[in-house]
């Protein structure tokens, strides 16, 4: 098991590189590299390098991703089921949408689940807990993942229609985004050939959703 020193170092690093890609989303990603003075690959560098250093290699760094990663997807699987039920009036392209969600996401939290099993490792690093967000608290997930905050999903919750469907595809966007982050910030720090390919895979599919999710609210 990791200790909370260890836990506290993987969400200031997640963060920082969080904070530098959702600004760069927004703000535009050249504005932002010509300000720092960097180019791609210095941001890259600096953001493998800070995570390596911050959070460990080997089977520390696997084991603490995955704790990160199995709360986070458990609040994706939250927002596809309030998408799946009839009361908040979803479009089908939503519901599509969190059907996909759901269903990859809730096998990849088995397979991490039962990789801690295999580890002797408990599922939380004993920092994190399964909030949905800002609740003052920085050595939790918070918003610094992409997490919902308590607020958010109750206005998301009380939602129908039109309305759903903005703040879902919103909502889910950033959450999407703080997943990428995670997995950048991981790079190649862990040892486990199938956590590597769950990160593969979180990149290539959240990725295309968020692309997906762009093209409905433009419409």
């Amino acid at each position: 098991m990791l200790n909370s020193r260890t836990a506290r170092r993987f969400v200031s690093v997640i963060t920082l590189v969080l904070i530098v890609g959702l600004t760069s989303a927004a703000c535009g990603s050249d504005s932002i590299r010509g300000a720092l003075g960097q180019n791609d690959h210095d941001m890259g560098t600096m953001g493998q390098d800070g995570a390596t250093e911050m959070m460990g290699t080997g089977r520390d760094a696997d084991v603490m991703f995955v704790q990160q990663m199995i709360p986070h997807h458990g609040q994706a699987v939250v927002m596809a089921d309030l998408a799946l039920d009839p009361k908040h009036q979803a479009s089908p392209a939503v519901q599509e949408l969190a059907r996909g969600i759901k269903a990859a996401q809730t096998t990849e939290i088995a397979d991490m689940q039962s990789w801690l099993k295999e580890w002797s490792a408990d599922e939380t690093s004993g920092d994190m807990g399964m909030d949905h967000g800002d609740t003052g608290d920085d050595s939790g997930m918070g918003m610094g993942m992409g997490m919902m905050s308590d607020a958010e999903m109750t206005k998301l919750e009380s939602a129908q229609g039109a309305d759903f469907d903005r703040l879902w595809l919103e909502g889910m966007i950033v959450h999407h985004d703080g997943a990428l982050m995670m997995a950048a910030g991981m790079g190649g720090s862990g040892e486990d050939a199938r956590v590597q390919t769950l990160i593969t895979n979180i990149e290539q599919s959240q990725a295309a959703e968020i692309a997906e999710m762009r093209e409905l609210l433009a419409q």
